[in-house]
């Protein structure tokens, strides 16, 4: 049982997703979702993101419908630094800004804005400390910027009491099929 979860994946970019409207962003949202459903019933009560664009900002607007049914969930942002969306597209940063204003806690690891690359892996040790088992989002095949976490991860998984739960591939594909039966079922 993880009372705390690390959720993170791939960046909207390196999915080849350049808006919100993207039809896979409801597939990639459908398998959070149903791997968050079971964690909560199991007695998940944090998940926690980095905020980046993506992965950790759609299932972060997955755990904001969820606490309508599970009012105790409750979502953390954890940055790495400080403004970490000042370089970003306007309409991304309105987006961020949805998300983190609704959030339970907010907070940067570095105390500054950024500076170097190390503010990220500080952030991924810091959170791995904080937490129980990272969610990740991620294909073994398709690498990216995830497998930096994921091998931070696997190594607390071997020397300590840390999980990795993983949606796959094939979890999306299942998803992707999931919604294409219930849109048959509602004809």
């Amino acid at each position: 049982m993880y009372k705390t979860i690390l959720l993170s994946g791939y960046k909207s970019h390196e999915l080849g997703i350049w808006d919100q409207k993207n039809p896979g962003i409801f597939i990639i949202k459908t398998a959070i979702e149903k791997q968050l459903r079971s964690l909560i019933e199991e007695g998940l009560e944090w998940v926690i993101i980095g905020g980046q664009p993506g992965v950790e900002l759609w299932g972060a607007e997955v755990v904001l419908e969820l606490k309508d049914e599970y009012p105790d969930l409750k979502l953390g942002v954890l940055m790495p630094f400080l403004e970490q969306e000042k370089n970003w597209k306007e309409e991304r940063q309105e987006y961020y800004h949805t998300i983190i204003d609704q959030a339970d806690f907010v907070d940067a690891v570095s105390k500054k804005p950024y500076i170097a690359p190390w503010q990220f892996k500080a952030r991924d040790e810091f959170a791995l400390d904080h937490t129980d088992a990272l969610l990740l989002v991620y294909d073994e095949e398709k690498e990216g910027s995830p497998k930096f976490i994921k091998s931070a991860a696997d190594k607390r998984v071997e020397s300590d009491n840390y999980s990795l739960v993983s949606i796959t591939m094939y979890d999306l594909q299942t998803a992707a099929e999931d919604i294409q039966e219930k849109e048959r079922s509602d004809w």
